[in-house]
């Protein structure tokens, strides 16, 4: 999962950051609000965590700014600001969920997993196609109720791909979910990535659209 961080304090930054991807996110950070809503803008995040306390633009105004051109992606306000009225504004803002600082690393990432299921519309962190399970939180892949040996990369593929079964996602909208900005990605990855897993799912599960991309089915071992 693709997640925006907005925060400019650079040791809680990194701390967020770090725990963030041991948690299995893909987290790109930007420490000020322009650079917060230029991001939010190019649409490829899952959710993004949002301070308030940004320079040259307030996370309030990054906030209404983004919401105002209909931007849906999820964000999770992170504030020191504990009063009442400002966590109301920011929710009437568009806000659609709210931590206030000391965080806690797991509920932040439980929270961000909610919001992502929620734009989604899942009700649980159990993704299934078929009879292929997927479970965003144990990191448990299984077939018929037998665990696969699957991690890493090809999880989030996976992922990627199960989130939006019976449609085509092309390669360069799977680097965009699996990579951080700034992080160089070969140029054969993805096909890699694709190989092992067809090796370890039921014939016909993954399927490559020539020349689009790829899309997940409910495969067949027989």
């Amino acid at each position: 999962m693709r997640v925006l961080l907005a925060e400019d304090d650079d040791l809680l930054g990194s701390g967020l950051r770090a725990g963030l991807r041991q948690q299995g996110f893909q987290v790109d950070w930007v420490r000020d609000g322009v650079a917060a809503e230029n991001e939010l803008m190019t649409g490829v995040y899952l959710a993004a965590v949002l301070d308030l306390g940004l320079p040259r633009l307030d996370g309030m105004d990054v906030l209404a700014r983004v919401r105002a051109r209909r931007l849906t992606t999820p964000v999770l306000v992170l504030t020191a600001r504990d009063a009442v009225p400002d966590r109301i504004r920011g929710l009437d803002l568009g806000a659609d969920d709210y931590i206030v600082k000391p965080v806690d690393l797991l509920e932040l990432a439980a929270r961000l997993r909610a919001l992502v299921r929620r734009s989604h519309g899942q009700t649980s962190n159990m993704l299934a196609v078929g009879e292929l399970t997927l479970d965003t939180v144990s990191y448990r892949v299984t077939w018929q109720g037998q665990l696969l040996d699957i991690g890493g990369r090809e999880f989030d593929l996976l992922h990627v791909l199960m989130r939006n079964a019976g449609r085509v996602i092309s390669r360069a909208q799977i680097e965009q979910h699996l990579y951080d900005w700034g992080r160089e990605v070969s140029s054969n990855a993805i096909e890699v990535h694709i190989h092992h897993l067809r090796r370890k799912l039921p014939p016909g599960t993954i399927e490559t659209v020539r020349g689009v991309g790829y899309v997940v089915h409910a495969g067949d071992r027989s």
